[in-house]
Parts: structure tokens; C-alpha cells; sequence
């Protein structure tokens, strides 16, 4: 059975830093992991993702140079390290699995987590 579990979530001042983390059963090596968010009345968005090998990762222009997407594949786990966040950053933030190559699009994931809340104050 697959299961992502996101945890890092919280209220942050803007400027400040947060880490997600996601703990993955049920699936993790041969998996690109990422990463999307949805603030209410918007739909579900990239953030970012990285390749099954750890050997590739891909952006949203929005997170360029403040986010960076990890993966312990020994830990089974995937990070998402937040720097310099903005009030627009607030948002649901999911955890996100699909077989093969990294995808930006939702309808391309196979597996979401539960979500966990990021809220960044001016």
C-alpha cells in the first residue's frame, strides 16, 4: 500500500524558512518525488520536483532560488527546503509521487499526500 506522509508545516513570518518533509511507504527509488501546493480558489500548482536518481530537479519560476527539493532514498524521504518565503507562498502543500520522469502537471501523479498547511504573514 502507498503512502506519502507530509510533516513541517506552520505559521512563518515572510523572510523566514521552513522544511517539509514527506515519509513514503509502498513505493520510493524508482518514483520522481515532488512537490505542489493550492491556495484557496486557485488550483493545484508545481512547486518542484526531483528525479528517482536524486540526479535531477525541476522549479516553478515562483520558487527558483528559495526552494530546493531533496531525497534521502535510504530514508525514504523528500524535503522541501523553504527560504525567503512571501506571503504568496501560503498555501496547502502536497507531497506527490508518479513512476518515470518528473511531471509539473497534477493530472500526471499517481499518488498525493494528505497536505499540510503553510502559512507565511507579512
Amino acid at each position: 500500500q502507498v503512502r506519502l506522509v507530509e510533516s513541517g508545516g506552520g505559521l512563518v513570518q515572510a523572510g523566514g524558512s521552513l522544511r517539509l518533509s514527506c515519509a513514503a511507504s509502498g513505493i520510493f527509488g524508482s518514483y520522481a518525488m515532488g512537490w505542489f501546493r493550492q491556495a484557496p480558489g486557485k488550483e493545484r500548482e508545481f512547486v518542484g520536483a526531483v528525479a528517482g536518481s536524486g540526479g535531477s530537479t525541476a522549479y516553478a519560476d515562483s520558487v527558483k532560488g528559495r526552494f530546493t527539493v531533496s531525497r534521502d532514498n535510504a530514508a525514504n524521504t523528500v524535503y522541501l527546503q523553504m527560504n525567503n518565503l512571501k506571503p504568496e507562498d501560503t498555501a496547502v502543500y502536497y507531497c506527490a509521487a508518479r513512476v518515470g520522469r518528473i511531471s509539473t502537471t497534477p493530472q500526471a501523479i499517481g499518488y498525493w499526500g494528505q497536505g499540510t498547511q503553510v502559512t507565511v504573514s507579512s
